[in-house]
C-alpha cells in the first residue's frame, strides 16, 4: 500500500466544493465579509447543534478562551486552575490577561484534569492567599472530562467553570452535548479539528444570556449601541463570513463524520486492546476523536519504526506546560507525575473521517508488527 501521507484529512470538504463556491460568489456580490448574514446563520446552526442558548463566533480558539476570561472579569493575579498536559493556548489565554495559571495534574486513564488533584490545588491556592477565579477543564483528544465531579468542585469553591473544547466539539457526556454543560464552553475550528474550517475560526457557547451579550461586545471592540460606542475594553475577534460559509456546509454532515471517527476508533481498539493500553471512554459518553491516543514506554522507537513502514504518527504533548520555558516559574501543588509520565509515553495514530478500511488495516497491521518487536 502507498505511504499514508497525512495525519489528518486536509481534503475533507471537497464534497461541498460546488455549494461553497456558489455561496462565495454570493458573498462577493453582497460584500459583507465581516459580520455578514452567513455568520449569524452558522451561529444559529451551531447553537442548535450544541444544545446551547448562545453561540458567538470569534477569530480562533485562543481568542475564544481569552474572551471568556475577559467576560468573567479576570484580573491580574487571579488564579485559574487548568491542566498542565494540554496545548499552550489553554494557559496562554490566562497569561495574556496577567492571570495566574495554576497547573493541575491529569487522571492517568482519561488524560483529563484530575478532580482529586484539582480540589487539592484549590485548597493549596486558598491557603496561600490567592484570589481563585475559575477552572478551565480540557476535553483532551476529544474525550469529555468528568463534568459531574468538576462542576461540583466549581460550585463548592464558587469558581466559574470554562470548558476548553478545542478538540471536542460534538462530544457527549452522559448523553448530553458537552458544549452545553460548563458556564462557558470554547472551541476551535482550526482545519485539523473535528469540525474544521478553511483557516482560523472559533466559537464561544453559553446558556447565560447576560454573559453572551458581554462576550459579543468584547469580540467587537467592546461595542455598545453601535460600533462607535464602546462600553468596555474589548478586542477584534470575529468569525468572518468566508469561514462561516464553510462551517455551515460542513456541519450538515458532522454527525456522519463523528460516526466514522468512532467507527475507526472502535476498529483500532478491537485490534489493539490485547497489545497496548487503548483509550477508555465511558459507555454513556461519546468522544469526537480529534486524536486517537496510545502510550508506550518506547514511544520514540515505535514512532520511528512506524514512519519507516509508511505510517505517520504524532505526539501530544512532549513537554507539559509546567515544564515549558515560558512557565518555568509556574504555580502548582505537589508534583504533576501523571502529566510528566504521559508526556514521555503518549503518541497518536492517524484519525479523521476520511480514513478508509484499507488504510485503517494498514495502520494497525504495521503497528502490531512493530509492537511485537518491543513488548
Amino acid at each position: 500500500m502507498d505511504k499514508i501521507d497525512i495525519m489528518y484529512s486536509a481534503s475533507h470538504g471537497i464534497q461541498f466544493e460546488d455549494s461553497i463556491l456558489a455561496r462565495l460568489k454570493s458573498l462577493i456580490h453582497h460584500a459583507q465579509f465581516i459580520q455578514g448574514p452567513e455568520v449569524r446563520e452558522f451561529e444559529s446552526l451551531a447553537s442548535k447543534y450544541a444544545d446551547t442558548k448562545n453561540a458567538i463566533g470569534c477569530a480562533n480558539g485562543t481568542d475564544a478562551l481569552t474572551v471568556a476570561l475577559m467576560a468573567i472579569d479576570l484580573q491580574a493575579n487571579d488564579v485559574v486552575f487548568t491542566p498542565s498536559f494540554t496545548y499552550v493556548a489553554t494557559a496562554e489565554a490566562i497569561s495574556i490577561l496577567r492571570g495566574i495559571p495554576y497547573f493541575v495534574d491529569i487522571d492517568p486513564i482519561s488524560y483529563n484534569i484530575s478532580p482529586t488533584h484539582l480540589e487539592e490545588s484549590i485548597k493549596d491556592a486558598i491557603s496561600k492567599g490567592y484570589n481563585t477565579k475559575a477552572i478551565i477543564l480540557v476535553d483532551l483528544f476529544g474525550n469529555p472530562a468528568d463534568y459531574d465531579a468538576i462542576k461540583s468542585i466549581a460550585k463548592k469553591y464558587r469558581l466559574t467553570l470554562i470548558s476548553d473544547a478545542a478538540q471536542s466539539f460534538g462530544s457527549m457526556y452522559k448523553g448530553v452535548k458537552a458544549a452545553s454543560i460548563a458556564d462557558i464552553t470554547t472551541t476551535s475550528f482550526f482545519p485539523t479539528k473535528p469540525l474544521g474550517c478553511y483557516g482560523d475560526g472559533g466559537m464561544i457557547f453559553t446558556n447565560d444570556d447576560e454573559l453572551a451579550h458581554k462576550i459579543r461586545s468584547i469580540c467587537f471592540h467592546g461595542k455598545g449601541e453601535d460600533k462607535y460606542h464602546h462600553v468596555r475594553i474589548g478586542m477584534n475577534s470575529r468569525l468572518d463570513s468566508v469561514q462561516a460559509i464553510v462551517l455551515s456546509e460542513k456541519i450538515t454532515v458532522f454527525e456522519q463524520d463523528l460516526a466514522k471517527r468512532n467507527s475507526v476508533s472502535d476498529y483500532y481498539n478491537f485490534r489493539l486492546s490485547n497489545y497496548i493500553p487503548t483509550p477508555k471512554i465511558e459507555q454513556s459518553d461519546r468522544s469526537s476523536w480529534a486524536v486517537y491516543n496510545l502510550r508506550h514506554k518506547n514511544r520514540d522507537v515505535i514512532i520511528k519504526e512506524l514512519a519507516d513502514r509508511g505510517v505517520p504518527s504524532n505526539v501530544y504533548y512532549r513537554t507539559p506546560l509546567h515544564m515549558q520555558p515560558a512557565y518555568k516559574d509556574s504555580y502548582k501543588a505537589n508534583s504533576l507525575t501523571n502529566s510528566e509520565q504521559a508526556s514521555e509515553e503518549v503518541f497518536c495514530l492517524p484519525m479523521h473521517s476520511m480514513i478508509s478500511d484499507e488504510q485503517a488495516k494498514f495502520i494497525i497491521d504495521n503497528l502490531l508488527y512493530v509492537l511485537k518487536n518491543h513488548g
